[in-house]
Parts: C-alpha cells; sequence; structure tokens
C-alpha cells in the first residue's frame, strides 16, 4: 500500500522558516501537492509540483507566492515545501498529496488519489 508521511512541521515565530518533507513508500507519481487545513476551515491549496515532457511545472497559491517553494529530489520520490518568513495566518495541518493521471498540478484536491496524515505547523505572532 502507497503512503505518504509528510514530517518537518513544528511550533516557530512569525518570520521563521520551515521545511517540510514528503515521502512516499517508493512509488513515484505524476504530480505532487501540499494543501492545508487550519481549524473551521476547508483544506486549501498551497503548492504543486508535476513533471511534463521532463520539464518540471510548479503552481502556487497567491499567500504563499515568493514565499514557499515546492520541490523534489532526484528520484521524485520526496517532496519538499520550504516556508519562509512564516506568519501566523500559515498555522495549519499541512497535508501532502499525489496522483498519477495528470502531469500539471492542479489546485483541487479531488484530483489526488493519494494523502498524507498531515503535519501541524504553528506559527506564533
Amino acid at each position: 500500500q502507497v503512503q505518504l508521511v509528510e514530517s518537518g512541521g513544528g511550533l516557530v515565530q512569525a518570520g521563521s522558516s520551515l521545511r517540510l518533507s514528503c515521502a512516499t513508500s517508493g512509488r513515484t507519481f505524476r504530480i505532487y501537492a501540499w494543501f492545508r487545513q487550519a481549524p473551521g476551515n476547508r483544506r486549501e491549496f498551497v503548492a504543486g509540483v508535476g513533471w511534463s515532457l521532463g520539464y518540471g511545472n510548479t503552481d502556487y497559491a497567491d499567500s504563499v507566492k515568493g514565499r514557499f517553494s515546492i520541490s523534489s529530489d532526484s528520484a521524485k520520490t520526496t517532496v519538499y515545501l520550504q516556508m519562509t518568513s512564516l506568519k501566523p495566518e500559515d498555522t495549519a495541518v499541512y497535508h501532502c498529496a499525489a496522483d498519477l493521471r495528470y502531469r500539471i498540478p492542479t489546485p483541487r484536491a479531488d484530483d489526488y488519489g493519494y494523502w498524507g496524515q498531515g503535519t501541524q505547523v504553528t506559527v506564533s505572532s
């Protein structure tokens, strides 16, 4: 059974940086994304990456552009989310998601068939 396991969350002060990791159980997917969900809020897209014709395509939510960066290892079995200039409003559970059907990352949670359990990120002011 394929698993996605996130790590790297924690409690940090505003302005700090964190790097989240998402490791698959050895399987390679075509697209990966990070979503986040704060208490009482809907799950929202944060960043995504996909590969087509050997090129990587990335997409970011407007709220994190310029601050967050998504990347992967060369084997594409671990995906990272580098988060800088963190704000209290970034506080949420961050979930990694993946799928095999698409090559361009999409912001729709329904397009991802594989999900991790999530890692908590808390940013204090």
